[in-house]
C-alpha cells in the first residue's frame, strides 16, 4: 500500500462522499493517508437510524458526536450519547446504535487499524449531492457477504429500540 503521511487539512465538505446503509459518509482520512493505522470519517445518519448488530473482528470503532444523539449497545451495556461525548466500541464485542427519531446523528467515526473506508465503499456508491437519500432496500445477504471480506461479522437486525 502507498501512503501518503504529509500534513494536510480537509475541509467542511471535503473528502470522498458515499452512500451507506442510507447514511453519508464522507472519507476524512484512509488507510492511504495514514500508513494503515487509522480511518476517520464523517458519519451523518437520518433520524430511526440503526445499523445491524455486528462486531469488527480486527478493528476498534470510536463515535465522537458532534450533533444528535444515539442509544449505542455494546455487549451487556447500553449507553446515551449526545454532543461532546465519545464512545469506543471494542473490537470482538457485538454492538449497534439506535439514531433519535427527532434529529439526524452527526459524527466523526474513527477505525483502527484502517479499512472500514473500503467496506464503506464496497457497499455504498458513490454520493455527490450530499444530501440523505431513502435509505432503500438492502439485501442482506450481499451485506452478509461484503462484510466477512472486510472482517466484520453481522449477527442480527438493527434494532428497533435500546432500552437502558
Amino acid at each position: 500500500m502507498e501512503t501518503t503521511t504529509k500534513a494536510y487539512v480537509r475541509r467542511d465538505g471535503d473528502g470522498e462522499a458515499l452512500w451507506f446503509l442510507g447514511s453519508l459518509v464522507t472519507v476524512k482520512a484512509a488507510a492511504e493517508q495514514t500508513g494503515g493505522r487509522l480511518t476517520v470519517v464523517e458519519f451523518v445518519n437520518p433520524a430511526g437510524f440503526a445499523p445491524p448488530v455486528h462486531k469488527h473482528l480486527d478493528e476498534d470503532e470510536m463515535f465522537y458526536v458532534l450533533s444528535g444523539s444515539a442509544r449505542f449497545r455494546c455487549g451487556d451495556d447500553t449507553f446515551e450519547a449526545g454532543p461532546g461525548d465519545f464512545v469506543l466500541l471494542p473490537s470482538g464485542i457485538p454492538h449497534t446504535f439506535l439514531v433519535d427519531a427527532g434529529a439526524p446523528l452527526r459524527t466523526l467515526q474513527l477505525t483502527t487499524p484502517a479499512g472500514f473506508e473500503r467496506f464503506a465503499a464496497e457497499v455504498g456508491a458513490p454520493a455527490p449531492e450530499r444530501r440523505l437519500p431513502d435509505p432503500g432496500p438492502v439485501d442482506p445477504a450481499a451485506l452478509a457477504e461484503i462484510a466477512a471480506r472486510h472482517a466484520v461479522e453481522l449477527l442480527g437486525p438493527p434494532p428497533s429500540e435500546l432500552p437502558l
